[in-house]
């Protein structure tokens, strides 16, 4: 099996620093919505890890141009986000996982396993 392709999208460099430590799968890092998109269609990732608050389109708009340009990549959600209003909306945008920012260390290399194998995957605070 190729090694995973990941793609962080986030424009806080304290989080993407703390999820570098984490990874060794990534392939490229942007800081808003419109270059997450670009840089999907660019390097084909096998997961995008897009936050929500990012500038020029936030995560919600960019998950939804990458399905509707119907990239194989799944979507997984890493934010501080934790309103139920998001979660719906991100998984109706095209996300396959969400993790609070809060869980980062605790779920999300779960989370992209979960998501890389066809399942979804939801915070375990945010299950209720």
């Amino acid at each position: 099996m190729a090694p995973l392709r990941i793609l962080l999208a986030d424009d806080n460099d304290e989080i993407l620093a703390e999820i570098r430590e984490l990874l060794d799968e990534i392939i490229g890092t942007v800081r808003n919505g419109e270059d997450a998109v670009e840089a999907v269609r660019r390097f084909d990732p096998d997961v995008v890890v897009l936050d929500i608050a990012m500038p020029i389109l936030d995560g919600i708009q960019a998950a939804s141009r990458v399905r509707d340009s119907q990239a194989r990549t799944k979507i997984l959600f890493l934010t501080i986000q934790e309103n139920p209003e998001y979660v719906s909306a991100a998984f109706a945008a095209g996300a396959s996982g969400y993790v609070t920012k809060l869980s980062l260390l605790s779920d999300l290399t779960h989370a992209i396993r979960e998501v890389i194998e066809g399942r979804t995957f939801l915070s375990s605070s945010l299950r209720r």
